[in-house]
């Protein structure tokens, strides 16, 4: 008898089993891509599932196939990164077959190590019922041991317990030891690497002394007993004789390495996954998992599924040429039956603030035509990439939520900065007032009080807090904020020259109060300031920045929002139109990406960004920012555009003729000219006119003797740039000023 839900092929299977097991669904239901992957029935399988290809589709095909062949629902293992995912896939079996795909064991790969483990664990020590710990619990026990160790405490700077789990738990899923890990990323922690560790081990011995497990223990500890007990390998493997992995490309060493031993009696694994959707490398994730399947598998069969069902050809075209030029892939091409629509469309910004208002005024525009918001994204790399488009739209009235990343004034430490600023503006602003004075060391919310109910009834604070008897312990803070606050409301400073002064006086603060992950943080302040210098009144910028800013109009249907998100936190979904910002070389890629591996993951994360897309894809650039060391620049456009053909989408915008093209060099990276050399190079020449037309004119060239309204008097060091300086000031060392903000004066 033929199995009805494939009917164009004959398995051996119980008769009775098929009987009952008949359904209505024929052939036509897959592509023969798909078709071939949910027939497949012994040996590793390898599924490359494109973008939009269908790939839950296919996997719940193939747990209604395994069981419409009368194999046992308790033979087959779904693994999921979520307990809907697999949830859905088992509900939507059930329809195509009957309940038994509801008897199918199915779901995380925590939630099945917690039901072996269960049975398990006690080869280990671990008794059946023992607990399962979550982070706060996790964060909870640090803080008992950091006591007990004598590692906190009064006077004492130590990492919190935030980042000591971040770091533990970071060190376990990308298989490392907790010192490569600090030295990779917590590089100013080193100080503190010995008693780290110490923590780390006592962290364990706590666990274990008391019968618990965190969720990175679940999967340690179930590797642990699978590689260590040759019966319970058997076992466990021949219960589990059909094995799926959905989004395989997102596993970890501990995760394949448990996949590998649960199918070591039959190798029976269906991996499904797109290599070029491996983004995840942050959390753990594996990029060389997938590659590595076949040879961890031999004799894998390897089925591609290249049929979109999501987006249209031109916006597909683009992204094959933005995936063809990984340096190591399953080579796939994406194409799609459903006809029509438009090239991508990249639009070249002059700056951060032009790229906000094209972005806002055209979802306005597709928003008048019909389209819902909702149907609408905005995608970038990095939160901080759309502060300045979060300000544009709350101007304009469009409602919209925030995905991955802090809005911009979400950040603790951008709070504190603008605490400031509010300050200047409104000297009345005593929550603000509150917020400053606790910044101080050795001001705590008691003193902080009383200082305020002096402030309250000055018409004059800034005097007031400058005249206040201090205690001598914390005087000295007193004095230099009070100085600091009186230097900064000189008129004559612009909002980016009052930055420069605060962010200054504010930075060994920060490094104090956020000593263990400031590094990190540092990176939201730097493009504060490119939102500040674009504003001339400092009324307005706070008004646009308040610390507690609606962060979406009220509307009567409040789901329909326009989604602003990183593209980690977008993966998986999908909308009708989708706009990428912040295009440039240094922001996408990340200017931190090294040759390499980080710099082809960052390949992968346009791509999974364009093909977010069904019917329109806009893209920007903005052709200048601010880079690390506060100098304003011309970039060029990212290099992951730069390097494919420019007919596979349309340009347009303001600075479409500063686009350059680009190549990957041995030693790093240059640019070539692909047919835009004379271009380029009447740019450049241009740029250096330009140039020195304006170190002419002002007469600001090196060694030229200059006076800051702040900084006082300076040698200039270095013409950095079109409208840079680099100047050397008596009292305040070396700073980069743009010209455009600081007002210089000639010195004779």
């Amino acid at each position: 008898m033929q199995n009805s839900l494939f009917p164009d092929n004959s398995f051996s299977a119980q008769d009775n089993q098929e009987s009952k097991r008949k359904t209505t669904v024929n052939r036509q239901d897959l592509n023969r891509s798909q078709h071939e992957a949910a027939t497949h029935l012994e040996g590793p399988l390898l599924v490359v599932a494109g973008a939009g290809s269908g790939k839950t589709r296919t996997l719940v095909y193939r747990v209604a196939h395994l069981l419409g062949l009368g194999i046992l629902p308790e033979s087959l293992l779904l693994l999921t990164f979520t307990r809907r995912a697999a949830r859905e896939m088992l509900w939507r079996g059930s329809l195509l077959l009957d309940e038994s795909c509801q008897d199918v064991t199915g779901g995380t790969f925590h939630a099945m190590a917690n039901m072996l483990l269960r049975r398990y664990g006690y080869h280990i020590g671990y008794s059946p019922n023992f607990t399962i710990i979550d982070r706060s619990d996790a964060e909870g026990i640090i803080n008992i041991l950091k006591s007990s160790l004598s590692l906190s405490g009064a006077g004492k700077r130590f990492p919190t317990k935030r980042v000591i789990i971040n770091m533990i738990s970071k060190a376990v899923n990308r298989s490392t030891d907790l010192e490569s890990l600090l030295y990779d990323e917590y590089m100013h922690l080193e100080e503190f690497l010995g008693d780290i560790i110490l923590l780390q081990d006592h962290y364990h011995k706590f666990k274990f002394e008391h019968g618990l497990m965190d969720y990175d223990d679940l999967l340690v500890n179930l590797k642990q007993v699978l590689k260590e007990n040759v019966q319970v390998r058997q076992e466990v493997s021949q219960r589990f004789q059909y094995i799926m992995v959905d989004e395989y490309q997102d596993t970890n060493a501990i995760q394949a390495e448990i996949v590998r031993l649960i199918a070591s009696t039959h190798n029976n694994v269906m991996a499904v996954g797109d290599d070029s959707q491996s983004i995840y490398s942050f959390r753990g994730a594996d990029f060389r998992n997938i590659m590595d399947f076949p040879n961890i598998f031999p004799n894998t069969r390897i089925i591609k599924l290249e049929e979109n069902y999501r987006s249209t050809q031109p916006i597909l075209s683009m992204t094959n040429a933005i995936i063809e030029q990984a340096d190591e892939k399953y080579t796939k091409a994406l194409f799609t039956k459903v006809e029509g629509g438009k090239k991508p469309e990249l639009y070249n910004a002059a700056d951060a603030g032009e790229e906000a208002g094209y972005v806002a005024g055209r979802i306005a525009e597709l928003q008048k035509e019909g389209l819902p918001l909702k149907e609408m994204a905005v995608l970038f790399r990095s939160g901080f990439h759309s502060y300045k488009l979060e300000i544009e739209l709350a101007s304009r009235g469009i409602p919209f939520e925030k995905r991955g990343g802090l809005k911009l004034t979400e950040s603790a430490h951008i709070k504190d900065l603008l605490s400031y600023f509010r300050i200047l503006v409104n000297d009345q602003d005593n929550l603000s007032w509150n917020r400053i004075l606790l910044m101080l060391d050795k001001v705590g919310p008691k003193t902080a009080q009383k200082i305020l109910a002096v402030l309250k009834t000055s018409d004059e604070p800034f005097t007031a807090l400058a005249e206040y008897p201090a205690a001598p312990g914390w005087q000295k803070g007193v004095v230099e904020l009070a100085a600091i606050l009186q230097s900064v409301k000189d008129p004559v400073l612009t909002p980016v020259e009052q930055f420069e002064i605060l962010s200054e006086y504010y930075q060994p603060i920060f490094e104090r109060i956020y000593y263990d992950d400031y590094p990190k943080r540092s990176r939201d302040i730097e493009h504060l300031k490119t939102i500040i210098s674009e504003y001339d009144s400092l009324a307005k910028l706070v008004d646009d920045t308040a610390l507690e800013p609606p962060e979406s109009v009220v509307v009567e249907d409040d789901t329909d929002r326009l989604v602003l998100s990183t593209v980690h936190s977008a993966k998986g979904l999908e909308w009708d139109t989708v706009f990428i910002i912040s295009l440039a070389e240094g922001k996408f890629p990340v200017s931190q990406a090294l040759p390499g591996e980080q710099w082809e993951e960052e390949r992968r994360l346009l791509y999974v960004a364009a093909t977010r897309a069904k019917k329109r894809l806009y893209m920007t650039y903005p052709r200048e920012v601010m880079s690390v060391d506060r100098q304003f620049s011309r970039v060029p456009l990212s290099p992951f555009l730069a390097e494919i053909s420019h007919g596979l989408y349309t340009s347009s915008g303001r600075a479409q003729s500063h686009i350059r093209s680009y190549r990957g060099g041995s030693s790093g990276y240059s640019f070539s000219s692909r047919g835009t050399k004379s271009r380029r190079s009447m740019s450049a020449a241009s740029a250096n006119q330009s140039s020195s037309k304006m170190r002419e004119a002002s007469g600001l060239n090196k060694g030229q003797a200059v006076q800051h309204p702040f900084f006082g008097r300076g040698i200039i060091n270095k013409v950095t740039g079109e409208r840079t300086v680099e100047v050397d000031f008596d009292r305040h060392g070396r700073k980069t000023l743009h010209l455009d903000y600081a007002k210089l004066e000639k010195v004779k």
